[in-house]
């Protein structure tokens, strides 16, 4: 009887152990609001890389602070590959298989506009932070997804009031063979010209993403004889295309004006081959003198002992709006976090911005400015913010442009 009764306790104890464990994990995840974050880590790494050291770095200060109405936040992060067919499979097993509560991240502008339509489809929020194609929040945009980073569009127009000030007529222009590189140069000519009619554009070169032929197309630059180019390239094709053309003279008495070419993921690794005069859109981190961004400066290199990149900015920026439309939505409920985030105000290291409610873009900016080269190092000189909002279409424009929600 004793050893039966004995066999019995130890059956229910073994019975019971893990249901606890498993109340223990629930009333763990009732404390916990689980974020998916979904980018091109191994394809992109030098923006990449200060960007998720960027949402980290705000991860920890949210959770820090309490986290969002008492619940901490966990971030579950996965890689694309670059690819928008990865891109929806780890969406999938994101919010199926980690049941997250909604979805953030992005680098290229194809994987953004496939996160988009997933969302749209599921309807579950999702917070494009980098993606710059003007689709995903004009003509494929919906109600359930918002971008941080000023779109293709806004910073093609701080651009083109700097290249109407060279009074060059004709122009030739470079650009990555896909929807970024597209529709900035599209957007570039339709502005350029509305702003000086008799300019000509003689040269169009378009290479795959990642496969640009520096030699190829620095002669085809060459021969058009251009006044002025405007380039779109960045990443290492930029590296090819900017030593490739110092060697052969092509930068010589041309002006450029250059997309993301101040950005220090960028312009960094060229060292003392960094071009000279180019007008950039970019981020000084270093001499910015903001107390946003001094506090931001100061809090990232103590944490990681290294200095931020405009990734840093975006990844930091992208976790605390997030934060701050939690904390307004008071709820994961994808419906009310898209009302939540309409009007929405955050505080990010470039100063306060607001989400749109015409169309879900912030209103973050970007620094313009001049490329220089001082100790060995390319710089951004002469520069200036310019606020996101002041670049913006119409709202009769972007009524025109935007899908219906």
């Amino acid at each position: 009887m004793t050893t039966r009764v004995g066999s019995l306790l130890r059956l229910t104890a073994f019975m019971v152990a893990p249901l606890a464990t498993a109340l223990v994990s629930v009333g763990a995840a009732a404390q916990t609001i689980k974020i998916g974050e979904i980018n091109s880590y191994k394809a992109q790494p030098a923006f990449l890389g200060p960007y998720k050291n960027g949402w980290n770095m705000a991860l920890d200060e949210v959770n820090a602070a309490g986290g969002i109405n008492g619940k901490k936040l966990e971030v579950v992060s996965r890689d694309d590959n670059g690819n928008p067919g990865d891109t929806v499979r780890v969406a999938q097993e994101l919010v199926t298989g980690e049941q997250v509560s909604l979805l953030f991240g992005g680098f290229l502008s194809n994987t953004g506009l496939a996160l988009a339509d997933y969302a749209k489809q599921r309807k579950v929020f999702f917070l494009a932070a980098e993606p710059l194609t003007d689709k995903i929040v004009w003509q494929d945009g919906n109600k359930y997804t918002y971008r941080l980073r000023p779109s293709t569009y806004m910073q093609v127009a701080m651009l083109v009031p700097e290249a109407v000030k060279l009074h060059k007529k004709r122009w030739a222009v470079v650009y990555p063979n896909y929807e970024y590189g597209q529709s900035a140069v599209a957007t570039f000519k339709r502005l350029l010209k509305a702003a000086q009619p008799d300019v000509e554009f003689v040269a169009d070169q378009a290479a795959p993403l990642g496969k640009l032929d520096a030699g190829a197309v620095t002669q085809a630059l060459a021969d058009a004889k251009p006044d002025a180019i405007f380039n779109v390239e960045f990443g290492a094709d930029l590296g090819k295309f900017v030593r490739e053309g110092n060697t052969r003279g092509l930068f010589k008495d041309i002006s450029v004006v250059s997309l993301l070419t101040g950005e220090p993921e960028y312009l960094d690794p060229l060292g003392s081959e960094a071009p000279v005069g180019w007008i950039v859109t970019g981020y000084p981190w270093y001499s910015i003198d903001t107390p946003a961004n001094r506090k931001f400066v100061a809090a990232y290199e103590t944490k990681y002992h290294d200095y931020p990149r405009v990734g840093s900015v975006v990844g930091y920026s992208a976790l605390m709006s997030i934060a701050d439309g939690l904390k307004k939505a008071k709820s994961t409920d994808p419906d009310k976090l898209a009302a939540a985030f309409k009007g929405l105000s955050v505080d990010t290291p470039f100063g306060p911005i607001t989400y749109r409610a015409q169309d879900n873009q912030s209103t973050m900016g970007a620094y313009v400015g001049t490329t220089a080269v001082k100790d060995g190092k390319g710089i951004m000189t002469n520069y200036r913010y310019i606020d996101g909002a002041s670049v913006q279409p119409s709202d009769a424009e972007v009524a025109k442009l935007r899908a219906a929600d």
